[in-house]
């Protein structure tokens, strides 16, 4: 024990218990927090963006979920939230001028997929821990080591955490299946009846240059796609949390939806 008693143990479990209730239960209030998103209250703010998700929301048997807007110039989307009756989507300011209606038709019907297979929660829970565990490094190392004894041991803990952190990402990565993007690209379709849609909104999403100015690493799991997909090297491309998007492409487009 660093300081000769367990109360430190005690704070420890008490805080454990504190952040895993609190990435349940305010896990979607964070993140939309950490990207600066503002919510779309009413259906004059938004017009065009609140019809095609409150239509495809009937469609697919979902509540209405809430609605934001992310100031970003990059093309991108997300969802979030514990469980349907309490969702999100939002969207990059972004992507909005570069697709047409049946391209964020398809884009929002895959996210709205996501909700209704319950990816969301997972994500958005592995989300807010990956960033904990960074937080938590970075306040250990704040500790300076020196003649106290347990200043050091909350040093050599937060050396021990910066070393972790990135393998601690890394398995969150892989712990989130490529094969819920598929899953979610094929509910999407199926939802609007119109794969190209989704198939022509992905190309012109992977195809752009423009760097994101809000995402965060421990946030690209919740994206459709990758928002640093450009900067990947092949080794790194190994561990993307989503599926090559030519590769989500040509599925699409070999769809038969009848």
């Amino acid at each position: 024990e660093a300081y000769g008693d367990t109360s430190i143990l005690y704070i420890a479990v008490i805080l454990s218990l504190i952040m895993n209730v609190g990435s349940y239960w305010w896990s979607d209030k964070i993140v939309l927090s950490m990207v600066h998103a503002r919510r779309i209250e009413q259906k004059s703010d938004s017009p065009e963006l609140w019809n095609i998700v409150e239509n495809l929301a009937i469609t697919a048997g979902l509540p209405m979920p809430k609605l934001y807007i992310v100031d970003d110039p990059s093309p991108n989307a997300f969802a979030t939230g514990r469980d349907k009756e309490h969702a999100a989507v939002a969207v990059h300011s972004g992507i909005l001028p570069l697709l047409s209606k049946t391209e964020l038709e398809g884009v929002l019907a895959h996210e709205l997929s996501h909700v209704g297979n319950r990816d969301t929660l997972i994500s958005t829970i592995v989300v807010v821990l990956a960033g904990m565990v960074s937080i938590l490094s970075n306040i250990f190392l704040r500790v300076r080591g020196g003649r106290d004894r347990g200043n050091a041991v909350f040093f050599i803990i937060g050396i021990v955490l910066a070393i972790l952190a990135p393998i601690f990402a890394t398995l969150i990565q892989l712990a989130i299946s490529r094969k819920r993007e598929f899953l979610a690209d094929a509910s999407g379709a199926l939802l609007t009846r119109y794969p190209e849609g989704l198939a022509s909104a992905l190309e012109k999403i992977g195809g752009s240059v423009t760097p994101s100015t809000t995402s965060q690493h421990a946030l690209s799991t919740l994206y459709i796609s990758d928002p640093e997909h450009q900067r990947k090297s092949f080794f790194a491309g190994l561990f993307m949390t989503h599926p090559p998007i030519e590769e989500r492409i040509k599925i699409l487009r070999e769809m038969n939806i009848s």
